[in-house]
């Protein structure tokens, strides 16, 4: 078994149980960091595979944006803990770190890590092959897909939105109810505002 088949598996065994964990983990802070290093972890297998683009998609699109965006929910819908309850999360987060980096340079050092054999002309790019089908096939799935991550964003703008007594929000039934008597005041100028 060459370095290659013994990385693919160590990487299968850490994505599956980084998966289990996102899943059976009750602190949301850590199941998404479990989450963030299992995206990473399948980043890692399909640059193996030699698909660099989908790799990086995963990467930038579902860690970069997707987990950071749900990170901030959790943080902000969480109540505030002090810091001696925090000190677990960073020493969580730096395993995390440091397991990444070490998949990163395990996959990048491998001697099998490189460009691809010779590609045919006709076929042209991964990146090409991807988009033609994506664009053609599947363009309604990936609509779809755009309009669930829309949802998404606004579904998380809504759970940060609470009630706080020093806010002022409008009130659409009572403004409609108003009568010109209560929204208009007639002064003759002489008389003080009042304050």
């Amino acid at each position: 078994m060459g370095f290659q088949a013994l990385l693919f598996y160590a990487l299968a065994a850490v994505l599956l149980t980084a998966a289990v964990a996102t899943v059976t983990l009750r602190c949301m802070v850590r199941a998404a960091l479990c989450l963030i290093l299992a995206f990473f972890t399948a980043a890692m297998l399909w640059m193996l595979l030699h698909a660099e683009f989908l790799s990086i998609l995963l990467v930038l699109v579902y860690i970069g944006a997707v987990l950071v965006l749900f990170l901030f929910v959790v943080m902000m819908v969480e109540r505030e803990t002090p810091a001696e309850q925090r000190a677990p999360f960073r020493l969580s987060a730096a395993l995390v770190a440091l397991l990444m980096i070490a998949e990163l340079l395990a996959v990048l050092g491998s001697e099998d890590f490189g460009p691809a054999q010779e590609v045919p002309s006709t076929i042209g790019s991964n990146t090409q092959a991807l988009g033609a089908v994506l664009y053609t096939e599947y363009a309604l799935a990936f609509e779809a897909a755009a309009v669930a991550l829309l949802i998404a964003i606004v579904g998380a703008i809504a759970l940060t939105l609470r009630e706080r007594g020093e806010q002022h929000r409008q009130k659409p039934s009572e403004q409609t109810q108003a009568s010109k008597q209560e929204r208009l005041r007639l002064t003759d100028g002489r008389t003080e505002p009042p304050c």
